[in-house]
């Protein structure tokens, strides 16, 4: 059976980018875990779709900046 997987910031409702790696980097003022920042985070609660899917377009606009050696 071929399943077909929707990215997180396809699908609704819009999950979580929170993988419990809570730790906010002095440098980047990003999540570690999850590349948001502070105020991304305490908005996701109250945020609609929308909001959410803009919050994972950043998130992975960030994740291509990444250097991975």
């Amino acid at each position: 059976m071929n399943e077909t997987r929707l990215l997180p910031e396809q699908q609704t409702p819009v999950p979580s980018p929170c993988i419990n790696v809570c730790k906010m980097s002095p440098v980047t003022g990003l999540c570690e875990g999850c590349l948001r920042t502070i105020d991304e985070i305490v908005a996701w609660g109250r945020a609609d779709d929308d909001t959410k899917r803009a919050v994972w377009a950043e998130i992975r606009r960030r994740e291509e900046q990444i250097p991975f050696d």
